[in-house]
């Protein structure tokens, strides 16, 4: 202002000096009429802007709270089948053993929760053994009451937690609860955590209908684990009680601040309802979107409250109408210092390249930091494997010269022992091999050279039948081109598929692995490795060339899930494309593209 009074000042003496031209007065009233437009435009658009803002705004603000729910679900889910996976893991589960289990269980821990139960299914015939059986186990004065109208089929609460002062109520019989029998068929049908229905929780019944609140369950099936002899066996489900409006509250809390009220609702009912002390907005519409919850989905419907930008005494469009004036007022005044508009233009735009600049220093500086800790955490990762093979070849060795010795000196149950340590060591050595390999995958020199893959996969063959610890196989190599690689990661490349695909067959089965290849557009060969194991599930296959990824099935096969991530980068620093289907075998089929003829540097790949 100091500075436009000055101007202002030799401006009014310029005035006085010389009058003012016709020209000049047009050119005035021509700055001033385009000030005036400007100002009115720049108020409407600011009034617009302001509108899109809070629109985006409320959509943000319902996209988080959405995602708050979602990750609260995800973590309840999370920790019930935690809790299913020790229940199962116990080869006789005892009271005690249960409330030990559970202990964790509180509010403060998991807001929302009601209580957790084991249900037991059992028939009517069989009521008076299980009553017996889980009294036998700590269950005091445990009494089986079958519901009216429950037919044949029971399923009875037998043990329970609670953390609040209403106990979990055991012994009833929950069949003929809709919403948790459903949730639990499901569990069992899709083997995951299934979210039921919104229903009056079975220990509110002891209430006053009028304090009765809504809630749902969240349920798992818990099967017996090794070493358990009757591992896989359904033992019962683990139904996770929850309240819904203290769930949903404590989910949301942190997450809105207030900024938006929630409904949550499960298709025409409404499961829960949060409201914050700021009142609804009426102004903004209200957001509806879709919650994806274990075994259905939830839909919840945001109402943005005056929080969520605050209540200006002025509106900036205003704001802007007032600036604007002013602003035309000093530019009809100062039309001589127009010259220097472009200076000042000049110094801003350097400014913000400046900072620009600046930015993206930083971004880059960033950028090295995450490469350099990556590699870090790689090299880290290839230095304890290596360190910790010299200590596991003394054990392998001190075991080995027992092993020779333990027919003369050893009981035939200390030699069971000794061959389990024996077997540990050989499985942790396996272990160990596949960690350097995985550490050393992106970044080991390529030492590229033209490759005969039929003499190297006939190599890979050959080992493998010669193998004093393999497995017979049928192994059956078809023609196969010359590409250019590096041929030791190649060697590893089909020795860990051809290695897996004889791993990974049924044992009453002979291993029948085929290697194929047929040309491809672009100078490039496609090479194909099938067999007869056990499959791949469709919705593994892409997740399947990830570190430490099995496949189900594969829980009976020794394996730590590095082979295929090897694989995949062996593949990638080759510059070629890997994937798996079914083969006509009933197994599985990898296929291979590579290039013949490719540019490969010894650092190719390290990024």
């Amino acid at each position: 202002m100091r500075w436009h009074g000055r101007f202002g000042r030799r401006a009014a003496d310029a005035a006085r000096v010389r009058p003012v031209s016709r020209r000049s007065l047009l050119v005035v009233l021509l700055v001033a009429a385009l000030g005036v437009c400007g100002t009115l435009l720049a108020a409407v658009a600011l009034r617009g802007s302001e509108h899109r803002f809070v629109e985006r705004a409320a959509d943000q603000e319902a996209a988080s709270a959405a995602q708050a729910v979602a990750d609260g679900v995800r973590r309840y889910s999370d920790y019930l089948t935690s809790l299913a996976a020790a229940v199962g893991a116990q080869q006789q589960l005892e009271a005690a053993e249960f409330e030990a289990i559970t202990a964790p269980v509180g509010r403060k821990m998991l807001p929302g929760v009601a209580g957790v139960a084991l249900v037991v299914p059992t028939t009517t015939a069989e009521i008076p053994r299980v009553q017996q059986y889980w009294r036998d186990r700590g269950v005091k004065g445990l009494t089986l009451r079958p519901a009216p109208g429950s037919g044949d089929r029971h399923l009875f609460i037998i043990l329970g937690r609670s953390p609040e002062s209403i106990p979990t109520p055991l012994g009833i019989d929950v069949t003929t609860v809709p919403a948790a029998r459903e949730a639990m068929r499901a569990s069992e049908a899709g083997r995951e955590v299934v979210i039921s229905a919104a229903y009056e929780l079975r220990k509110d019944l002891v209430l006053p209908p009028s304090k009765r609140r809504a809630g749902f369950a969240l349920a798992v099936a818990v099967h017996a684990t090794a070493p358990s002899p009757d591992a896989g066996r359904l033992r019962g489900w683990l139904m996770l009680g929850m309240r819904s409006d203290t769930f949903l509250s404590g989910a949301l809390g942190r997450a809105t601040g207030g900024a938006a009220a929630i409904d949550l609702s499960d298709g025409p009912v409404r499961i829960a309802r949060w409201r914050p002390s700021a009142p609804v907005d009426p102004e903004l519409d209200p957001r509806t979107l879709k919650v994806a919850v274990p075994g259905r989905d939830w839909q919840m419907t945001a109402y943005p409250t005056t929080r969520l930008v605050g209540q200006p005494t002025v509106r900036t469009s205003v704001v802007a109408l007032i600036i604007g004036a002013v602003i035309t007022l000093l530019l009809t005044a100062l039309t001589a210092s127009i010259a220097t508009s472009r200076d000042r233009a000049r110094r801003r735009v350097e400014v913000a390249t400046a900072a620009l600049q600046e930015d993206i220093r930083h971004r880059e500086a960033v950028e090295q930091q995450l490469r350099r800790r990556e590699a870090e955490l790689v090299g880290f990762a290839g230095v304890i494997a290596h360190d910790l093979r010299n200590p596991l070849a003394r054990i392998a060795g001190y075991t080995d010269f027992l092993r020779e010795e333990a027919t003369r000196y050893l009981q035939s149950e200390h030699r069971d022992y000794l061959e389990r340590v024996y077997t540990c060591g050989q499985q942790m050595t396996v272990l160990i091999d596949d960690l350097l390999d995985y550490a050393t995958a992106d970044n080991r020199p390529l030492q590229a050279r033209p490759v005969d893959l039929r003499a190297l996969v006939e190599q890979v063959a050959c080992d493998r039948r010669e193998s004093p610890h393999g497995r017979p196989a049928t192994i059956e190599v078809g023609a196969l081109p010359s590409v250019d690689g590096d041929p030791t990661l190649l060697h590893q490349l089909f020795d860990n598929l051809i290695g897996n695909a004889i791993k990974y067959t049924a044992p009453d089965r002979t291993p029948r692995v085929r290697i194929s290849s047929r040309p491809e557009p672009g100078d490039r060969w496609r090479i194909e490795v099938s067999d007869n194991g056990i499959g791949i599930p469709e919705r593994q296959r892409e997740a399947i060339f990830d570190a430490f990824t099995r496949a189900d099935g594969s829980e009976k096969f020794p394996g730590t899930g590095l082979g295929l991530a090897i694989v995949h980068r062996i593949v990638e620093r080759h510059h070629g494309t890997i994937g798996v289907g079914a083969s006509a075998d009933g197994g599985s089929c990898f296929w291979i593209v590579l290039p013949a003829h490719a540019r490969l540097t010894a650092a190719s790949g390290a990024a």
